[in-house]
């Protein structure tokens, strides 16, 4: 019997979409056209990989209009915000114009006695899980660029995003990249993990849970299959004492609630400094208190649904277990909260680090807020942390900032800004968050491997 992925909506809790999986025979095919394709699609010129991943950006930007009502319908983010064409593009564009410098040769010599170099090789065939919460920027991050360096890409998708993969590719191959080069697949977990266990992919990189992380790597264990890993997330806020309380709760507040909190760089935890704590409170319980939960599908909702029920019962768990240790609950629930996927966000104070709302991460629209003495304890706390991807420090001082910063253990520090990916910036992390880096022109040397070349010229 063949298996289906399903896609609930959280909207209705309805079947937006279903789509079977591969068999194995059919997966190691799609594998061995993505084999066989991709020594062709590595001698193309790099300006023509450039040119046809450009159009496969444009195209998907044509389709934006039914892509953000079903992104809505599949996840649950309102139709407001209109997507995510804008980071899409900027990602996959930067990618576009830096890759010549960043594939060109480093030249160490070239005269009349040698020739010394390093390229930069594709690696072959290059696997790309991506998550559901951004299903589309989190997934160019690595599609554009590998495309670009000349490796051919398979593109599996979460079951709650089922349909990203698919027209996306369906996009990219309109645009003229061919089919074999691009290919989205639907697969189970096991046959996922058989292909990497079997060395079908030449790297794989893999955007979601630190258990998947894990599973990602028991599968290539004995492969040396280079894996590219972002997991899991705890980022924490700090307002310092020079701050702007209110610019510092307006843009704190936006990364914990954005997307109902399931942002991977989102805010799920704020430290403030103990003279500004009380106002700073009081600005974002304010703000919570003016979101407007509902339909996605709605124009004046602000936060939808969570993309699913289970994920929501996480998050009121957490906040249930922290207000019966002593937290207070800032934010009555709203009248929307069905008890399901629609979740009332919310802000808690007397919080602790023995709260697992403070310590595992909750991918859900809810903070806690703790005020600090000074700098070095709120570095103990920002550090007291298994996971490190981002860290964001609200001050007009950048030295200061700088200064904190080079003692934060996470892989981007924000100064009066959170939540966001600059794609010129490598996008990393450490701790259980995981391994490599992508975006920038390091994106681009881990997709590819380096190859020296040592020419000795005239007679042996």
């Amino acid at each position: 019997m063949t298996q289906t992925l399903t896609c609930i909506s959280p909207i209705d809790g309805s079947v937006f979409a279903e789509r079977p999986v591969l068999s194995s025979a059919e997966a190691d095919g799609a594998v061995a056209r993505a084999r066989a394709a991709q020594a062709d699609w590595a001698a193309r010129p790099l300006a023509e990989r450039v040119d046809l991943v450009r159009k496969g950006i444009a195209r998907v930007g044509e389709m934006n209009d039914e892509i953000v009502p079903e992104l809505a319908r599949m996840m649950g983010r309102p139709v407001r915000y209109g997507g995510e064409f804008g980071g899409f593009e900027e990602r996959g564009s930067h990618m576009a114009d830096i890759a010549e410098a960043a594939l060109a040769p480093i030249v160490i010599e070239s005269s009349g006695a040698f020739e010394r170099r390093i390229e930069r090789e594709p690696h072959g065939v290059v696997l790309v899980i991506a998550p559901w919460n951004y299903p589309w920027m989190t997934a160019i991050n690595t599609v554009a660029p590998a495309l670009i360096a000349g490796n051919t890409v398979m593109l599996k998708h979460a079951t709650q995003t089922l349909l990203v993969g698919e027209r996306m590719v369906r996009a990219f191959v309109e645009a003229g990249v061919p089919a074999d080069v691009f290919q989205n697949v639907f697969l189970d977990h096991d046959t996922t993990s058989a292909l990497i266990a079997a060395r079908s992919f030449d790297f794989v990189n893999f955007t979601g849970s630190v258990g998947g992380g894990r599973a990602m790597e028991q599968a290539a264990a004995g492969t040396f299959t280079p894996l590219g890993l972002e997991l899991g997330g705890k980022d924490p806020g700090y307002v310092l004492d020079d701050a702007d309380p209110a610019a510092a709760a307006a843009g704190l507040i936006d990364a914990a609630m954005f997307n109902s909190g399931q942002c991977c760089c989102g805010i799920e935890r704020i430290y403030v400094h103990e003279s500004l704590y009380d106002d700073f409170v009081a600005r974002a319980v304010d703000i919570v208190r003016t979101m407007k939960l509902g339909n996605p599908l709605n124009s004046e909702t602000t936060i939808g649904p969570m993309a699913s029920r289970r994920f929501a019962d996480l998050v009121r768990t957490q906040i249930a277990e922290a207000v019966a240790a002593g937290a207070t609950a800032h934010i009555d629930p709203f009248p929307e909260d069905d008890g399901g996927a629609y979740l009332t966000p919310q802000i808690l104070t007397g919080v602790t680090h023995d709260m697992r709302v403070m310590r595992e991460e909750s991918f859900g629209p809810v903070v806690g807020i703790m005020p600090v003495r000074d700098d070095a304890h709120a570095i103990a706390l920002m550090n007291d942390s298994e996971f490190g991807l981002t860290a964001a420090l609200w001050t007009p001082d950048s030295g200061r900032a700088a200064r904190i910063g080079r003692q934060l253990q996470t892989g981007t520090v924000f100064m009066n800004r959170a939540d966001y990916l600059d794609p010129a910036l490598c996008w990393t992390g450490c701790k259980n968050t995981g391994r490599g880096g992508g975006l920038s022109v390091i994106g681009y040397h881990n997709l590819t491997r380096p190859k020296s070349y040592h020419f000795k010229k005239g007679a042996s």
